[in-house]
């Protein structure tokens, strides 16, 4: 019997095709909402409006209704709004009648157990299955590079129109207008069913049944058991063969073999920090721990008495400065800020970071290659 929250979402695809068993040890903890969660679910609510008065398609207006709305919101949904017309536009060059669907519910149970899921925007012309998939959230780029989550919507979506249109290409997009990424993957159908019946399923069929080999990696940032699990801990405590104390004996490899482990095993400690820190607000106590109150700064009780307060020895209580670049953006919308102030915006240089050679931003000159150029 279908759930609200499939076992096996979409969403959580990455981590349970890289992690099997994760998925039913996650049935085990309480669904948490967030901030972040909730900004997301105003946004979607918010494109899916725009898009269809985009459409001419009749529906209401949510703003009212919507807890996070502000002018950022509104430019990001009318640009992904633009964004997929833009698409039929382009398809109406080579088809006279593409077809757009928008929030469709997809199934692809076929290949994963009580499988589903909504595309935010599927478009089809000519052969080619578009899936469109906004992202609202502005902390990780997304790429859709063999995206596990739209692969299994566009396999959803092949369940339904495939043998109605003749498909032969599948196209991936994510847009995710808060991060400036607009990534797109195009893969053949053939190959997306042959990863389907070849690696997707049986990965599947161990999720389902708890079964499989745990697995640590990019994939642990959602996972509800991150701070507990066992093998998250033994795969980051392995930086304790390093000798720390003689840091200039490493050699070349072990330094870089570290420095691939260093995010996650922040990350790791500050889950373990916080979710110790929550259990002991509940009541749960640490051996050899205990919890007290943290430092605090002074604040106002009511700034309105305070201003009050100051203005009646004749003093002036306020001071006026010009709003930072990402509130004035969030203040003018993204549209109106590029018009209006595009000429006084510089960008200094950024600090140098040390990154995988998989990111996408290009390398630094250092002081050795300017020197190398110069002979």
């Amino acid at each position: 019997m279908a759930t609200k929250h499939a076992v096996l979402s979409a969403s959580s695809s990455e981590r349970w095709l890289n992690c099997p068993p994760s998925a039913r040890l996650c049935e085990t903890y309480e669904d948490k909402s967030s901030d972040y969660a909730a900004e997301g679910t105003d946004a979607h609510a918010l494109a899916e409006a725009r898009l269809k008065q985009a459409l001419g398609i009749p529906t209401e207006d949510p703003v009212e209704n919507l807890t996070w709305y502000n002018a950022e919101m509104e430019d990001c949904a009318q640009g992904y709004a633009a964004y997929v017309v833009e698409l039929l536009e382009t398809a109406k060059q080579t088809c006279s009648d593409p077809v757009v669907m928008i929030e469709q519910r997809v199934d692809f149970s076929r290949w994963v157990p009580g499988g589903f899921g909504t595309g935010d925007c599927i478009c089809i012309a000519e052969g080619l299955l578009n899936i469109v998939d906004l992202k609202y959230g502005a902390g990780i780029e997304v790429s859709a590079d063999h995206n596990p989550q739209m692969m299994l919507y566009a396999l959803g979506a092949l369940e339904i129109f495939d043998g109605i249109y003749d498909i032969d290409t599948v196209r991936m997009t994510i847009y995710q207008p808060r991060k400036s990424n607009i990534s797109i993957f195009e893969m053949s159908k053939d190959a997306l069913l042959t990863w389907a019946d070849t690696e997707l399923t049986e990965k599947a069929r161990l999720a389902y049944e708890g079964q499989g080999n745990f697995s640590c990696g990019e994939w642990c940032r959602f996972c509800k058991a991150k701070a507990e699990c066992r093998e998250r801990a033994i795969y980051n405590l392995r930086l304790a063969q390093y000798d720390f104390l003689n840091p200039a004996l490493l050699q070349d490899e072990e330094i870089a073999d570290i420095l691939g482990r260093i995010d996650a095993l922040t990350s790791w400690a500050s889950d373990v920090k916080e979710y110790a820190l929550q259990q002991a607000i509940s009541g749960k106590e640490w051996t050899g721990w205990k919890l007290v109150e943290g430092r605090s700064n002074r604040k106002y009780t009511s700034e309105a008495d305070v201003a009050a307060a100051v203005e009646s020895v004749g003093l002036d209580p306020y001071e006026r400065k010009v709003l930072g670049v990402t509130a004035m953006q969030k203040l003018l919308g993204k549209t109106r800020f590029e018009e209006l102030l595009s000429p006084y915006i510089e960008k200094p240089q950024g600090k140098p970071t040390l990154v995988l050679e998989s990111d996408k931003r290009p390398a630094m000159n250092t002081a050795k290659n300017d020197f190398m150029e110069e002979f």
